[in-house]
């Protein structure tokens, strides 16, 4: 068993390196240091659906001013945008390191939180929906790389990601699945197809409700877009061939500009956010138009290894009874 856990972890060592560079090369990104934690009221924090609890501390030579680990970075890794002068089309990428104390337990589901965080520094021509596919493209070509090298590396894993990634809108899938709640479509169409982008998640369908949740103030979802729908963000999923099911891999988005920030803050009835640090920087345009999103590093390592639970490729704090049903299904845990 013990030899079995060393070579699992050599194992995601090669996926976690092989990806990083891939994608810093695909998207001209350059590594750089982030926070674990930034302080709370300045509005620099993720939000995510807007209801999860942060994991909050006092700091003692800050005069017990609180801290918070933070969520994930997409509105840091804006404000670092502008403190490099990152040159437009250039990026960064950082490894984040987040915990998530009101996470549901499942198989890909932990309160440990580890992803590639990425933002690219664009012009106000690419807020647009062609410019996020090949975005999108150059994303999954590293993808395939890695996939490539992993099925090299390990013979006994077989390549199944499809040659092209699939795009379609929220709304489309909607149209396509009327009766089916949104994670029933996410599955039914990535089975179709292998490996899709699902776009213009947070904004308000047709049927009254959004797909899934997103916070108001970095990923803009709500903005026309040239193909008639909303939104400029969306979701890379693939088929995890042994749990067989769509298996979400990526978030990502053009961000907001002024004018999605108001209108999405009005939107989720938050317009006091206006009046924090973050958010006046970018009422007074003091920082770049920008894409970026959120890579998960242990998904990535699930995916590439075929791994079924997240706990074969990250150390976890789990209840006895899914360790003790892990034991009995011959998964093992880090």
């Amino acid at each position: 068993m013990i030899t079995a856990i060393l070579k699992t972890e050599e194992a995601i060592q090669f996926v976690k390196q092989t990806f990083a560079t891939e994608l810093g090369q695909e998207m001209e990104l350059t590594k750089i240091s982030s926070p674990l934690a930034v302080l709370q009221g300045t509005g620099i924090n993720d939000d995510l659906n807007g209801i999860e609890r942060t994991v909050g501390f006092a700091v003692k030579s800050l005069e017990d001013q609180k801290a918070v680990v933070v969520n994930s970075l997409a509105k840091w890794k804006r404000v670092r945008l502008q403190e490099l002068e990152v040159d437009l089309g250039k990026g960064i990428l950082t490894d984040m390191r987040a915990l998530r104390p009101d996470e549901d337990y499942s198989p890909i589901h932990s309160i440990y939180v580890d992803q590639w965080d990425w933002e690219k520094h664009i012009s106000k021509d690419s807020r647009s929906i062609a410019f996020l596919k090949s975005e999108v493209e150059k994303i999954y070509h590293a993808l395939k790389e890695t996939e490539a090298k992993v099925t090299a590396a390990y013979p006994e894993i077989s390549a199944v990601l499809p040659k092209q990634i699939t795009f379609i809108h929220t709304e489309d899938l909607v149209a396509q699945y009327p009766d089916r709640s949104p994670k029933e479509r996410e599955s039914l169409i990535t089975q179709q197809y292998g490996a899709v982008f699902l776009m213009g998640i947070g904004n308000v369908l047709s049927e009254g409700k959004a797909h899934d949740g997103r916070a108001p103030d970095y990923d803009d979802w709500s903005s026309a877009n040239e193909e008639g729908h909303f939104g400029l963000n969306g979701d890379i999923l693939v088929w995890h061939p042994v749990l067989k099911s769509s298996f979400e891999l990526s978030s990502m988005g053009i961000r907001v500009d002024k004018p999605a920030l108001l209108h999405q803050l009005k939107v989720a009835g938050a317009t006091e956010r206006e009046k924090l640090a973050f958010h006046q920087l970018l009422i007074t345009e003091r920082i770049p138009q920008s894409i970026g999103g959120g890579i998960g590093q242990s998904r990535i390592c699930m995916f590439m290894l075929r791994k079924q639970h997240i706990g074969e490729v990250q150390v976890g704090i789990w209840p006895d009874a899914i360790r003790l049903q892990c034991h009995k299904d011959g998964i093992l845990l880090l």
